[in-house]
């Protein structure tokens, strides 16, 4: 190893993903020598094997979708499939038109990218060493935003299946598919490949999908793709998988059924372990993760973590504002600048979609009691009134104390993913009952239910699972 004249500076972000670019973006523009060291390509998980690819083929499935209902409005349209390498030829230039875009924009705005796997070097006060590909550099403070991976189980034939990573390298449309897991990765990806008529079986250990959300979303959920044709295969045990004549055979205790493709989403784990972070004295759970304080800090002063590596909600737009109020605390003197992680919005685009902000029902009456009143509605949205297949929207205001404020909207049914945003923006705000009672409805739509919710004349009290 050797230090490199000229390479101090007074920022290094280790991760070019969403987290990362956020603040080494606001730390250059408030006149600060900043570099990124990232191995792969800009734009990290959300962009290259995440959100953008995955929000493309939701829309290739909502027109999908939208198409074989069409006849029932007296629109003749003639449905021929799917043509599976013009979507992936398509979402692919897509996706580079971004990482392009990212890696022209490091360039302008001055950033160094330093092309390597960072690793800290010793625990000087102070100074801070990176070592990268053999040269060492040097900052004064240093970000640590390397995202998570996909976990894969210690199984019999793990190694036959493929992680949601690889999922968006698929050159050929598998027309039998085994997701497992019952969390928002295997719930979305089971609604797209669904809808672009594959033959979906759902693998979930637990009773209910999205089993961290409020009941009323999971339990609904699995209404709906039951309806849609998903096999749900609930409270699963995955002891092995076989390499078969025909394909992969998933053994689910005395049962066992085989797939073209078979794809773990069973969750995601810290990327920390090659970071040598021992060597700066820096904690690190046994998971991985990086224990931070609400500004972000870790145990070494200097040295930060942010995104999904704290455990905190591992969305874009968290690690976004969690780097940019970083640098803006560090260089734009804002010292009280941090995200408040309470007033998180966050959609599962699953079929149909869910939308989700605040306290679920269950851990509003464990923190308030008996001051909590839930508000709760379920319909068939106009979409379908002229369609052979329905589909449900249901929707559940949580308020709490004699003023009813807000502490938890759930939503599951079309258009909810754009709706929370502006409903976010009033619960954020601290909004009760009563201001959704005082707005004025918008008819006809979905949204108009929310502000027209009427209390029930005896209250259901739900049966809660933590």
């Amino acid at each position: 190893m050797k230090y490199s004249e000229n390479k101090h500076f007074e920022l290094i972000t280790i991760g070019g993903g969403s987290g990362g670019l956020a603040v080494a973006e606001t730390a250059a523009q408030l006149g600060q020598r900043v570099a990124i060291v990232e191995a792969a390509r800009m734009g990290g998980t959300c962009v290259n094997q995440g959100c953008v690819p995955k929000k493309v083929m939701w829309y290739a499935a909502h027109l999908a979708h939208a198409s074989h209902d069409a006849g029932g409005f007296g629109i003749n349209v003639q449905y021929e499939g799917i043509n599976w390498s013009q979507l992936m030829k398509g979402r692919t230039s897509y996706v580079n038109d971004i990482v392009n875009y990212w890696d022209n924009y490091v360039d302008d705005s001055g950033i160094e990218h330093i092309n390597g796997y960072g690793s800290f070097v010793d625990s000087n006060e102070g100074v801070h060493s990176i070592n990268v590909n053999g040269e060492i550099y040097t900052a004064d403070h240093v970000v640590i935003a390397t995202g998570g991976q996909p976990v894969i189980p210690p199984i019999t034939g793990a190694e036959l299946g493929i992680t949601s990573d690889e999922f968006f390298n698929l050159d050929n449309h598998p027309k039998r598919i085994a997701l497992i897991g019952g969390g928002f990765i295997g719930v979305e990806l089971s609604g797209v490949m669904n809808t672009l008529e594959s033959n979906v079986s759902l693998y979930a250990r637990e009773e209910r999908l999205l089993e961290h959300f409020d009941p009323m979303v999971g339990e609904v959920l699995m209404q709906e793709m039951s309806h849609q044709g998903i096999q749900l295969n609930m409270q699963a045990k995955i002891s092995a998988l076989h390499q078969k004549e025909d394909g992969i055979e998933v053994v689910n205790g005395s049962q066992k059924n085989t797939y073209d493709v078979v794809i773990w989403a069973i969750g995601r784990k810290p990327n920390t372990s090659g970071l040598n972070l021992a060597a700066a004295g820096i904690d690190v759970h046994d998971n991985g993760i990086i224990p931070v304080n609400a500004y972000e800090n870790t145990n070494v002063p200097g040295v930060y973590a942010i995104g999904d590596i704290t455990g905190r909600p591992a969305l874009t737009p968290v690690a976004v504002d969690a780097g940019r109020k970083l640098a803006t605390r560090l260089f734009g003197g804002q010292i009280y600048a941090k995200v408040d992680y309470d007033k998180i919005p966050s959609v599962v685009f699953s079929h149909p979609p869910i939308a989700t902000m605040g306290m679920t029902e269950c851990q509003a009456r464990d923190t308030y009691g008996h001051k909590v009143c839930i508000y709760k509605t379920s319909f068939t949205p106009m979409r379908y009134a002229l369609s052979k297949h329905k589909s449900t929207t249901a929707m559940k205001l949580i308020c709490v104390g004699d003023e009813e404020r807000v502490v938890g909207i759930h939503l599951i049914g079309d258009g909810v993913d754009e709706m929370l945003q502006g409903f976010a923006v009033a619960i954020t705000m601290g909004a009760t009952k009563a201001n959704f009672d005082a707005t004025m409805a918008i008819h006809p739509t979905s949204s108009e239910e929310l502000v027209t919710l009427k209390r029930p004349e005896t209250e259901f009290i739900q049966d809660c699972v933590a």
